[in-house]
């Protein structure tokens, strides 16, 4: 079972002891050698640009490092798409999700009793810790898009909310790739995929079926029940910290934890939290209470429950810094961009259109830099 551990040096220890080449042939697998930095990744701890940095280090071909550096990219690649995209990301983006019976999510799935065992001892690590193979996600969305026919956000929302590597942009737009609103097709797996690359040898469920008849396969009983999202969150209660009106601040958040994010200048850090926030993008206990372990990597934050306005009330916008992000629209003061593997930025309609044009400069990058 997947642990994350929160300090500094333990994160900087799983960055130096990353497999490349183990990984492009294994990382499909449930017991597959992934890197496992992604919820440093999604909270802003480290960058993509930082794991390709060190990658550079190892003095490898760049064929054989090529599939971990082409994932990190994916990661990039949603992320420009929430930023040109903005909103829509939260709506079907190329093509209407069809056929949709429900807005929620199916019981089945919310109790870890599909009847896949796989599935179901996923969902129930999912819930202890936090994180879920990247290969199950598919599997999972694929079951409540295109088996039970809920419409993809709902259980979208569910799945973020429960990750620590929880990322709108990699998450929402991987579910509508599955359910066909951001891709040309449908994502199917069957019982027989799912056998193969997680261990099991199980027979005689709904998914044990051939390829071509999932477009015809009827929604199961036990998927058709379904329940809205519930989500358990306290922010903290916390004193206003005293903060200097003139003095240059930096603004962390969810989304940056940066330690390193001007790490040797004299300036006073506020973790900002804000309420109308996590509402509107919700998460579960475990999720807030793993990025406030993390901000105690930042010497000297200060954490702040209330909205922008609030902290803009303390602080002169002029003296506010910040991070770009999607989530940081109505902020003010001095915007500064967060670190990408390329120069390749703006929307692209498909991944490889994007990779072709950032592999040509990243992969001269890296043979430059060996």
């Amino acid at each position: 079972m997947y642990t994350f551990p929160t300090d500094i040096s333990s994160i900087e220890h799983r960055l130096r002891h990353i497999q490349p080449i183990a990984y492009a042939s294994t990382r499909n697998f449930k017991d597959g050698q992934v890197t496992r930095l992604s919820p440093y990744i999604s909270r802003g701890v480290i960058s993509t640009k930082q794991v390709l940095a060190h990658i550079q280090t190892l003095e490898l071909p760049f064929t054989q490092v090529e599939k971990l550096v082409q994932e990190l990219a994916w990661r990039d690649y949603w992320q420009q798409i929430w930023i040109s995209k903005k909103e829509g990301i939260m709506r079907d983006l190329k093509h209407v999700q069809s056929p949709v019976t429900n807005f929620e999510v199916p019981k089945a799935i919310l109790d870890a009793q599909t009847g896949i065992s796989a599935v179901d001892e996923a969902i129930v690590e999912l819930y202890e810790t936090g994180y879920m193979h990247n290969h199950m996600r598919m599997y999972v969305a694929s079951i409540c898009c295109n088996i039970a026919k809920s419409h993809w956000l709902e259980p979208a929302r569910w799945l973020y909310s429960h990750l620590l590597d929880g990322d709108l942009a990699s998450n929402h737009l991987s579910w509508q790739w599955v359910a066909g609103a951001n891709s040309s097709k449908k994502y199917y797996a069957n019982q027989r995929n799912i056998n193969r690359y997680f261990q099991s040898d199980q027979q005689h469920t709904f998914l044990d079926v051939e390829y071509d008849e999932f477009d015809n396969l009827r929604t199961p009983d036990l998927l058709k029940e379904t329940q809205p999202l519930r989500v358990d969150l306290k922010l903290p209660q916390l004193e206003i910290p005293k903060l200097a009106n003139s003095k240059t601040t930096l603004v962390y958040n969810y989304y940056n934890l940066d330690p390193y994010w001007h790490q040797d200048r004299e300036v006073q850090r506020v973790l900002l939290l804000e309420p109308s926030f996590f509402a509107k993008y919700p998460i579960h206990q475990k999720c807030l209470d793993f990025a406030m372990a993390l901000s105690q990597n930042i010497a000297g934050i200060q954490p702040f429950v209330g909205e922008f306005s609030d902290l803009a009330a303390l602080v002169d916008a002029q003296n506010l810094v910040f991070k770009e992000h999607p989530t940081n629209s109505h902020y003010h003061g001095r915007e500064e961009s967060r670190e990408w593997m390329s120069s390749v930025v703006g929307y692209y309609p498909s991944f490889f259109a994007f990779w072709k044009k950032c592999r040509n400069e990243i992969a001269t990058a890296y043979e430059f830099a060996k």
